[in-house]
């Protein structure tokens, strides 16, 4: 990869997905990516299809976790991408970091009387 722009997705985007917003706020979330040193440029991921991504930034390669490999929806993006040239490449799945699995740490924690409520 020569040039490396890194797509962040929007609160709105996430919620979406997720049902809910992240905890840490996008502005900080770009930032944190922008300051990757492998990183060139990032951006903010407005809109769900990935081909409609491609239309406003163009790239030849995305990057996946693997755990969208072989799935109905990996498929779909392997398809889509091929049609106009874009390879998709999956990195292995990072199992251990999970910001789901963060949040509901978080919400334990703050459902426990309080406990991270200010004094």
């Amino acid at each position: 990869c020569d040039y490396l722009v890194a797509g962040v997705v929007s609160d709105e985007m996430a919620a979406l997905a997720k049902g809910h917003t992240p905890v840490i706020p996008l502005r900080e979330r770009l930032e944190i990516v922008r300051s990757v040193r492998f990183v060139d440029a990032a951006f903010v991921e407005t809109v769900p299809d990935k081909v409609e991504t491609w239309q406003q930034v163009r790239f030849d390669v995305i990057f996946k976790g693997d755990d969208w490999r072989g799935t109905e929806k990996g498929k779909k993006l392997e398809r889509d991408f091929a049609e106009v040239g874009v390879e998709v490449v999956y990195f292995p799945y990072t199992v251990h970091t999970s910001s789901t699995q963060l949040r509901r740490a978080l919400d334990v924690l703050v459902s426990r009387d309080g406990a991270l409520s200010a004094p």
